[in-house]
């Protein structure tokens, strides 16, 4: 019989999985890439804040993360720095200031590398809660915003011809990055968030014939890692975060060889 830990772990890789899956789609359109992992090194900082003040730690990365999000477009505005200078940045400076905060932490006892690459152990009762609230409210307010942010990663100028508001609709999508980053990070770890939410989306691109296939492939593909991923973890005492993205790659990698069989076929 599995322990209640893993049964936890296991409902909160889940619930984050449904919740990366469609997001991950739009970082991998609008290529977010690099702006995911600018959050999710602020979200350090985040951290330490929450351990220096008592703060729950979801929400106090929440908050950071948010902050830091609407400082980049506000730079992007406001600046002539081209826009992977500024993640470059925010992303460096954010991790280096949340180190440097954790040194002087000397009276408070906490796991660095559970923080980094996450830890089954860690999850709680209120962290589950956390993800199965939080979540759907991510999924609820991405699907209001769908049709302007969707029809702005097409084609921006014919987005805001249209009366979308585009502009809008990216601020809310960075502030859902800020909260799928807090909801994870037990789970994944704040350095390998942004693969739980690239590498599934990529995968379900390589096999997908339409947008929402992708979607559906994509959330597939990160319910599959989540399972794979967090039983390595318990058999061979791994951390939750590199197992769960190790198996993420062997599915993109076996998406991969789908492709390559659909060529051979083709010719």
């Amino acid at each position: 019989m599995l322990d209640d830990f893993f049964i936890r772990a296991l409902i909160a890789g889940l619930g984050i999985a449904i919740v990366t899956g469609p997001l991950g789609c739009f970082v991998i359109w609008r290529r977010l890439s690099y702006f995911g992992d600018t959050l999710a090194h602020s979200a350090l900082l985040g951290v330490t804040l929450a351990y220096t003040l008592e703060f729950n730690i979801a929400f106090s990365v929440f908050i950071i993360s948010s902050l830091i999000a609407l400082i980049l477009i506000q730079l992007q505005k406001r600046t002539n720095l081209p826009g992977d200078a500024l993640l470059g940045l925010l992303a460096h400076s954010s991790l280096a200031v949340g180190l440097v905060v954790i040194g002087f932490l000397t009276f408070i006892r906490f796991d660095i590398m559970g923080l980094l690459f996450g830890d089954i152990l860690a999850v709680t009762v209120d962290d589950l809660l956390i993800i199965w609230i939080g979540g759907p409210l991510i999924l609820l307010i991405l699907k209001l915003i769908w049709k302007p942010l969707f029809a702005s990663t097409v084609n921006y100028e014919l987005a805001e011809a249209e009366g979308l508001n585009p502009d809008r609709a990216k601020a809310i999508f960075t502030i859902l990055m800020a909260g799928i980053i807090a909801i994870s990070i037990k789970m994944v770890g704040l350095l390998l968030i942004t693969g739980m939410l690239i590498i599934p989306a990529a995968m379900a691109r390589n096999i997908s014939s339409s947008p929402q296939m992708m979607v559906i492939y994509s959330v597939i593909g990160g319910l599959l890692s989540v399972i794979l991923g967090l039983l390595t973890s318990l058999e061979f005492n791994t951390a939750s975060g590199p197992s769960i993205i190790a198996a993420a790659l062997l599915l993109f990698i076996l998406s991969l060889l789908k492709i390559k069989q659909s060529i051979k076929l083709k010719n």
